[in-house]
């Protein structure tokens, strides 16, 4: 590859921003194969896999089989999305303030939005709306027929915590509410009236939007 197309240099020369998807991928992997130049293996992989959030979710052992990648590039590959997706969730570790429900999304976003199945995150704010701590409380569908809305407050009652966001993503993608999403949000809403608790939102993640159920319901 000639020296001016190589991603590395360019990097250097113009800066991270500058590069493709592919291209930081290429840099990460460092070299080719004798059939294909690095850039050429990263976009297949890309393209295989559907994107970052498909490498992300991709099994280890599956990606270290691919031709040109190995055991070696594999960790590298899981290593640097992971860093990625630690370095998103550093704010909730600063008493980061949530003032919307673009904040309330940007915190669990990248933990929830590849996940294969169902989860429910709460998060447990105080009065200034600062994050107090992001609690994993369901895997699995969250409905009515297996979700305890007492289980669901407890964390809040426990830390005494003013207010409350819940937060569940959708594993299709499309975060539109279902019939079940509602009468949850329902529920717990009331329930939380009675224990003097504030549910601020209600959050369904999908890839790449999210929903706000309080815009949706206005409650």
């Amino acid at each position: 590859m000639p020296i001016d197309d190589r991603p590395r240099e360019r990097l250097q020369k113009f800066g991270a921003d500058t590069l493709s998807t592919a291209d930081l991928l290429a840099i990460i992997l460092r070299t080719g194969t004798q059939r294909e130049n690095v850039v050429e293996l990263a976009t297949k992989l890309l393209a295989k896999y559907g994107g970052l959030s498909g490498l992300m979710s991709a099994d280890f052992y599956e990606l270290g089989n691919e031709h040109g990648i190995g055991a070696a590039k594999s960790a590298q590959l899981k290593a640097s999305l992971e860093i990625g997706k630690r370095l998103s969730m550093l704010s909730s570790k600063k008493r980061y303030q949530i003032t919307s429900a673009d904040d309330a999304a940007r915190l669990v976003r990248m933990e929830m939005m590849y996940l294969d199945h169902e989860e429910m995150h709460i998060i447990l704010l105080d009065t200034k709306n600062q994050v107090i701590e992001c609690i994993k409380r369901y895997k699995g569908t969250v409905n009515s027929s297996v979700l305890r809305i007492a289980e669901v407050m407890r964390p809040a009652i426990t830390r005494n915590s003013p207010r409350m966001i819940v937060c569940h993503n959708h594993p299709s993608g499309d975060p539109s509410p279902s019939p079940e999403d509602i009468e949850v949000t329902q529920q717990l809403v009331e329930a939380a009236k009675l224990l003097d608790i504030d549910i601020l939102d209600h959050i369904i993640i999908g890839n790449p939007r999210y929903i706000s159920l309080k815009e949706k319901l206005h409650w």
